[in-house]
Parts: structure tokens; sequence; C-alpha cells
């Protein structure tokens, strides 16, 4: 046989020959514990209600939201991130049902933490776009513009109602300048210097959002390009993740992840706190639409995105196939 280069020496397939194999070189490990649920809890109903451009995912009764999130223990998962579905007729311009001790949101708090306790490591969305009447992350000023400065007395509201109600980690995902810093300070200046704050430092205004859009009833009239960041930067992202470090964030955030592993693998490079990327709606949606109509297996593609994202870097991945994707990984692990 003609030798090229070190071949027929140097044969990779050896290493690739059965499943034990495989399993024993893997470079990257996916775990249930590196998984955690997203989780929608409505305001006004008394039953699940899907979410068309999400099979599969519901918005939650909180009776409902306690069984899930059993169901992620029970599989392993690690966390839960919560998002508030106020009733329309509560929405106002300044989003004042984010900050109220009964909205919704605190009482999926509430209900999780009574059902799990620390079992679950209980996450909070701290945003107002699904409190306001006009869908925009922050209070509008005159002209219709996101007011950054006034935007962040309200994040500092949030963050101790939403402590107040029991959450172990908040997700300030508004991408206004300063927000790490002031959600921070109103922690600890109201006892709370314990909870976390898992920053959304890269989020990128993307078009894979849309059935996110239904999934939260928002009502949001333009765009968020002014505040989130334009895809074609990658720079930007850098100087996001320093300004965050320095004003307290104990966890980063790039989101979407699919599209931006590049982005994902420069964050995870640069720092030495945990890095988290969130596999966003229309990700979801995407493949789901592909394994329903017979395009693709739907397991495979399922659990090969997740090992793309946590190979590129991300110790934590949020993904709506959390619990279902832990249970089948548990499952392997025990053949």
């Amino acid at each position: 046989m003609t030798a090229y280069g070190n071949f027929p020496g140097s044969r990779p397939r050896r290493l690739r020959t059965t499943p034990a194999m495989r399993r024993m070189v893997a470079e990257t490990r996916l775990d249930p514990a590196n998984l955690i649920l997203p989780a929608f809890v409505r305001e006004g109903i008394d039953a699940p209600v899907a979410i068309s451009a999400m099979p599969g995912v519901h918005q939650h009764t909180l009776d409902t939201l306690r069984k899930a999130a059993v169901e992620a223990v029970s599989a392993g998962v690690s966390g839960i991130m919560l998002f508030g579905v106020p009733e329309d007729a509560k929405k106002d311009a300044r989003g004042t049902a984010g900050t109220d001790p009964d909205g919704i949101l605190q009482a999926g708090l509430r209900a999780v933490r009574e059902e799990v306790g620390d079992d679950l490591v209980v996450m909070s969305d701290l945003c107002l776009d699904e409190y306001t009447d006009h869908g925009h992350c922050g209070v509008l000023d005159g002209d219709g513009r996101v007011d950054n400065d006034a935007t962040l007395e309200r994040y500092a509201e949030m963050a101790q109602v939403q402590a107040d109600a029991g959450a172990h980690v908040v997700g300030p995902s508004g991408m206004m300048d300063g927000q790490v810093g002031v959600v921070r300070d109103a922690l600890d200046q109201t006892g709370y210097e314990d909870v976390s704050i898992l920053a959304y430092t890269v989020k990128y205004s993307s078009a894979f959002y849309g059935p996110f859009r239904e999934a939260v009833g928002s009502s949001l009239t333009g765009d968020r390009k002014t505040y989130q960041q334009d895809p074609a930067n990658a720079r930007e992202s850098l100087r996001e993740l320093a300004l965050d470090l320095e004003e307290g964030a104990d966890m980063v955030m790039v989101k979407p992840a699919g599209p931006y592993l590049d982005i994902l693998a420069k964050v995870a490079e640069s720092v030495d706190v945990p890095v988290a990327a969130y596999q966003i709606s229309g990700e979801y949606a995407m493949i789901e639409a592909a394994a329903e109509r017979g395009w693709i297996d739907r397991e495979r593609a399922i659990l090969e995105s997740l090992t793309g994202i946590r190979r590129a870097g991300a110790q934590m991945i949020l993904t709506y196939w959390a619990t279902e994707a832990a249970q089948w990984l548990g499952r392997d692990a025990r053949r």
C-alpha cells in the first residue's frame, strides 16, 4: 500500500470503532447538570396554554409549573429560568406588574421554591418587556425612545422583589448600560448579598426570538436594535463582557446560542466565571418543524445542537428541551 504522510500507520478511525471507544475518547461531555429549563407562567389561566410556534412548550399555571419543576429535578436538570406572563389589562407604560410582590412571576418563584426548595437553582428573568404595554425592555422617554437610566431604577426595584420571592439568581436581560451594577447594588443594599446575577452579557437583536414573543404575549411596537447588539459585531461582545464583570456579574450569557458559537467560544476563552448560552425559541422551532416533517432525526438533532453549544464553551445551556434531553442522557448513561 502506498504511504501518504503518516497513513497507513496513522488511522484516526481506530478511535471510532465502538460506542464504548467513542465515549471514552469524547472531548466534550453533555450532562443533565449542564441544562437549565426556561419556563413561562401565565396569569389568569386554569390549564396550560400551548404555544403554537413552539410545539411541546406551554404557558404554565402555578400548579403545572410546580409539576414541571419536580420533573426537572427528577431528570437531573440544574436550574429553571422563570418568565412571567401577566394579564394584558395589567400592562402599562412602566411595567408596574413586574414589581408587584403578588405579580405572576413572583408567585411562580414562590411556588417553585415551595415545591423543590434548593434542589433546583431558581432563576428569574429581570426585564420589563413582558409587563409594558409597548413591549420594550424599559421605560420610554417623551420621544418614544428607551430611557436607559430611568429603566435602571425599575430594574433595581425588580431585583429586590424577585429576591424577596425566592430567586437564587436574577437575570437582567434588557441590555441597558449599567444594569448589572445597579442590580448588584440593589441586592446588596437589601440584604441579598448571596443572590447571584446571571448577566445577559451578549444579547443580539435576532430574528430567532420570533416564537418567544408569542410565548410571553409581547405587545412590541418597533424593534430593539438600539439596545440589543448588531449581529454583525463580535468585538463589541468582549466590551460588554468586560463591563459586566467589572459591575459584578457572577455568570455571563450569550444569546442566541447556535448562530453565535464563535462569540460563545471567544467569551468562554476570556473569562474565569461560569458561561451560559441560551438556545432560544427560534432555534427550538426550526428543529421541531424539520423533525415533524421527517426531515431530520429529532433526538439526534437536539442532542447534537446541545453538544455543539457545550463544545463551544458553555457550562450551562438554557434550552426548552432541558428535561427531555436530561432524560435521554440519563437513559444513555444507564446502558
